[in-house]
């Protein structure tokens, strides 16, 4: 988005003034994330998930590469290589256990990234293809987080390769040579981890350049702000730098902490015990479950249990998909003008049954297929696609909304600005306007 008061980049220093002649990227940068960058001065710290996902990805990229040089993609050796890594590489242990539980971390900060843009209007007009682009990442992660899983080639590892890509199978004509291909022939084996290893190691890389273009498609517009009203003044954004990137540094603080305290502290609580069991095709564990981060979607799979004009495998797999897909058209399904759920008293109560709902989701996908587990994944797998499908678009219709505020600055001065006025043209002296004041 161009700022007509954007403080230009003119570099000072000699050395500086040449690389930025001849390459412009001191320019690129400071337009980028520096003094360059206006942005909404009333950003809160749910702002921060963006920035906290890309710190996630790093490490994942860090650990995973040094991980790489001691991993056995092979079949008979997979599981004794990451024993190798936790006994007798060097600091290998932490390695593992910081790659493993930064996966956890990277969904954390990216399934609250989603919420917040749900809950704020991230998704409408115009800033659409920002949206589509978050979700392209989050689908890519999805596979990365798949794959590896697999590659420590334990129990949970082994069947849950064979179950998720079994799903494949389910589609018609070209179900089965899709599972074949994913895994080199009939079951998990040798060309399985040697495919799984490829792609786990490239697909972080394709990632990083989405949300390079994530962060490209997101400065056209500009960031959106809790208030959903589109930056008008020069009073209503304040520079990325220093204010946000001191925001950001503080949330990364936070988020290092916590990320500590689990990896040093309970670096397994997020996994599963069986995948510490090497992988057996001739036993199968009592109760398959893939990670965490992708129960909501498993319970939504196992909610079909009855065939009905397609079988419910089918119709399961469909369903996980869609549940996905669906954010794809949220532009589309909600139309209210307003943005934020701040002013929408109605959507506001909705959404937060939807976080109920997701959080419900997440729990019955962790448990075993039986009752009351599958009712209840019926029921809250109707209730995710009625949010989207039938509540958002009759709440656009119906719903009244509250009064937005002038600007952006008038909703962060909480009308001092109407307060002041008088004064102000009684003649007040000596004093800076209302909208620069804070």
């Amino acid at each position: 988005m161009s700022f007509p008061w954007a403080e230009a980049y003119e570099p000072k220093h000699p050395l500086m003034r040449w690389i930025d002649q001849r390459l412009p990227l001191p320019r690129l940068v400071y337009g980028a994330v520096g003094g360059g960058y206006p942005v909404p001065r009333n950003l809160n710290y749910f702002w921060n998930f963006g920035v906290l996902a890309g710190l996630a990805l790093t490490i994942q990229i860090v650990t995973g590469i040094v991980l790489a040089m001691h991993y056995a993609s092979t079949g008979d050796h997979a599981f004794q290589s990451v024993e190798h890594i936790m006994r007798d590489v060097n600091q290998g242990w932490f390695l593992r256990y910081a790659h493993a539980n930064g996966a956890s971390f990277f969904f954390i900060v990216t399934y609250l990234h989603i919420f917040r843009g749900l809950y704020y209007g991230s998704y409408k007009a115009p800033r659409e293809i920002v949206w589509m682009l978050g979700l392209v990442i989050l689908l890519l992660m999805m596979a990365t987080a798949f794959m590896g899983y697999v590659l420590p080639w334990g129990q949970m590892s082994f069947w849950g390769a064979k179950v998720i890509t079994g799903l494949f199978g389910a589609i018609p004509l070209v179900g089965e040579p899709i599972q074949q291909w994913l895994l080199g022939g009939y079951a998990p084996d040798q060309a399985t981890l040697n495919r799984f290893f490829s792609l786990h190691y490239l697909l972080p890389f394709v990632i990083a350049g989405v949300i390079i273009l994530h962060i490209w498609a997101l400065h056209i517009p500009g960031s959106s702000n809790p208030t959903g009203v589109e930056v008008k003044t020069p009073q209503d954004t304040v520079p990325f730098h220093p204010f946000y990137t001191a925001k950001d540094g503080f949330g990364a603080g936070v988020f290092l902490i916590l990320f500590a305290l689990v990896t040093f502290f309970a670096p397994n609580y997020l996994g599963h015990a069986d995948n510490y069991i090497p992988a057996n095709p001739l036993s199968t564990p009592a109760h398959i479950v893939p990670e965490w981060y992708f129960w909501p979607f498993y319970a939504i799979l196992r909610a079909f249990t009855v065939d009905f004009i397609l079988p419910a495998k089918l119709w399961g797999v469909l369903a996980m998909f869609s549940a996905i897909l669906i954010h794809f058209f949220l532009p589309w399904l909600d139309p209210s003008p307003v943005r934020s759920g701040n002013y929408r008293p109605m959507f506001r109560r909705f959404f937060w049954l939807l976080v109920v709902d997701v959080l419900v989701l997440g729990f019955c996908g962790g448990r075993p297929a039986e009752e009351p587990y599958v009712m209840i994944s019926q029921i809250a797998t109707m209730y995710y696609f009625a949010h989207f499908l039938i509540v958002l678009p009759i709440l656009s219709k119906v719903e009244r909304t509250l009064p937005l505020p002038s600007s952006i600055s008038a909703s962060v001065l909480h009308g001092e600005e109407r307060e002041a006025a008088p004064a102000d043209l009684g003649g007040a002296l000596g004093r800076a306007p209302a909208t620069g004041a804070h």
